[in-house]
C-alpha cells in the first residue's frame, strides 16, 4: 500500500491534494498533518512513501520539516513534493537545496500534481511501497 503524508495547515488544500492524488494506482492511504510538528509526529509512527508539503505553516516552516526529514537516515530517501503559494525563485531554490524533490505552486493543476507524484513514486513501485 502506498502511503502519502499530506502536510498543509489548510484542510481544504489537504482535501484537494487527496482528490488529485486519488487518481494514482490503488491502494493508497493518505495520512494528514495540519502542521510541521504534526508531520514529524506522524513520521515517528512509520515511514511513508511520499510527503506533499506546504512551506508556510504556523508552528514549523516547511523548510524545517525538509531539514528534519533529510537529517534522519530512516526518512532520507522519502521523496518530498513542495506545494505552496510561494512562487518566487528564492523559495523554490531554498526548498530544492534543502532536499525537496519537486516544487509546485498553488493553485495547482490536479493532473500536474498527480503526474509529479507518479514520477516520484515510480522507483518505489518497482520494489513494493517503501520496500516494506
Amino acid at each position: 500500500m502506498t502511503q502519502i503524508l499530506v502536510v498543509d495547515d489548510s484542510q481544504t488544500i489537504r482535501r484537494m491534494v487527496k482528490a488529485a492524488l486519488g487518481a494514482l494506482p490503488p491502494p493508497i492511504e493518505f495520512i494528514e498533518a495540519a502542521s510541521g510538528l504534526d508531520a514529524i509526529e506522524r513520521l515517528a509512527l512509520g515511514v511513508v512513501d511520499l510527503i506533499v508539503l506546504d512551506l508556510n505553516m504556523p508552528d514549523m516552516h516547511g523548510l524545517e520539516v525538509i531539514g528534519f526529514v533529510r537529517a534522519h537516515q530512516k526518512y532520507r530517501q522519502v521523496p518530498i513534493m513542495v506545494v505552496t503559494t510561494r512562487g518566487d525563485d528564492q523559495s523554490r531554490q531554498a526548498a530544492l537545496q534543502a532536499g525537496a524533490n519537486t516544487y509546485l505552486t498553488k493553485p495547482f493543476a490536479p493532473q500536474a500534481l498527480a503526474r509529479e507524484a507518479m514520477a516520484l513514486l515510480a522507483p518505489i513501485a518497482g520494489q513494493g511501497a517503501a520496500g516494506r
